[in-house]
């Protein structure tokens, strides 16, 4: 019988911070990683201790920031990968809170490039045997770009459990920004419901592509004098989320909320913080551990930490993940 292969835990420096939670959440041990930048913009990286025969958990996050891009955060991840493979590690899964590049999984246009699909094929020819995502943008098209397995998880327990302990005793409404994101707000709203056992509403917004421009058409649903709950997965400029949070407002919604699992922009944020419109964000730390300018207290930070950590101690030993894609908290007797 094949022994089982020891475990431990590498971050590269623009994932430092959250590394260092998950990699606390799991009880691995994480290996020292040597980080050299020469003139030129190369770089170099290298485990400070043996990882041969090891299974190493890989964590790197692929939203940009001004030192590190999101091409270049995925160059390193690429090169680490291949390091590992050729200092003899027996597995490398790697874990990436946020995805970048995972918006464009289709071709809209003639002779449109697919992202998806050109990612998951570095990731695979540079030796990742196995991937941890959270949220990606279009969970079917991920499967189907990859040929390796692939673990998606989901911080909509996360945030239906805060919302639960949060929210007063009127009526709530869950609102998708666009038809896309229907089947998500959905989701969410059937944990909410199963949470608080009272009924919900689900409302959408009409969204239109002209030209590239987005424009919001109308909101399918009656907000008023509930407390509204607008869920995404990416807050990027903070356009269509605000827009839904307005048409919210002017149906009367006693109250707006919004929930996204990625905010990798930092303008986004800035955006919805700043409208009066919303009363309330709550996001997560998938794109790394930050601080925006919060003066009137709207911001809520919900760590992946937790999340990942659990899923790695159930892989290791074995149990479904799947308790954790429904409901939250979670132990590891569930």
């Amino acid at each position: 019988m094949p022994e089982t292969p020891r475990s431990s835990f590498l971050a590269l420096s623009e994932s430092a911070s959250l590394g260092t939670l998950v990699c606390r959440e799991a009880g691995l041990r994480q290996i020292p990683l040597e980080e050299r930048r020469f003139q030129g913009g190369e770089f170099k990286l290298r485990p400070l201790e043996s990882v041969r025969g090891h299974c190493v958990y890989v964590l790197q996050t692929l939203a940009g920031s001004p030192d590190a891009p999101v091409a270049e955060r995925l160059v390193r991840l690429l090169f680490l990968l291949n390091t590992l493979r050729d200092a003899g590690a027996a597995r490398r899964v790697v874990i990436i809170p946020y995805l970048a590049y995972a918006r464009k999984e289709r071709r809209t246009q003639t002779r449109d490039p697919v992202h998806t699909r050109y990612v998951a094929q570095l990731l695979e020819s540079s030796a990742a045997d196995q991937l941890m995502l959270l949220d990606v943008h279009n969970p079917a098209a991920t499967d189907n770009a990859f040929r390796i397995p692939l673990d998606h998880l989901t911080a909509l327990p996360m945030m239906a459990d805060h919302f639960a302990r949060r929210l007063g005793p009127g009526q709530i409404a869950v609102v998708s920004p666009d038809v896309g994101g229907i089947k998500r707000a959905q989701i969410f709203r059937e944990m909410l419901t199963a949470r608080l056992q009272r009924p919900i509403e689900l409302l959408f917004a009409e969204k239109r592509r002209v030209s590239g421009a987005v424009s919001s058409a109308g909101l399918v649903g009656d907000p008023a004098g509930r407390q509204a709950i607008i869920i995404d997965d990416l807050c990027a400029t903070g356009g269509t989320l605000l827009s839904a949070a307005e048409m919210c407002r002017d149906a009367g919604a006693a109250c707006v909320h919004a929930a996204v699992s990625h905010a990798p922009l930092t303008e986004g944020l800035d955006l919805l913080i700043a409208a009066g419109s919303i009363d309330g964000i709550v996001t997560t730390d998938s794109v790394g551990s930050f601080r925006r300018p919060d003066p009137v207290g709207k911001l809520t930070i919900l760590s992946v930490a937790p999340l990942f950590g659990q899923a790695i101690r159930r892989t290791l030993a074995g149990i479904p993940l799947a308790p954790l894609l429904s409901r939250w908290p979670v132990t590891d007797a569930d």
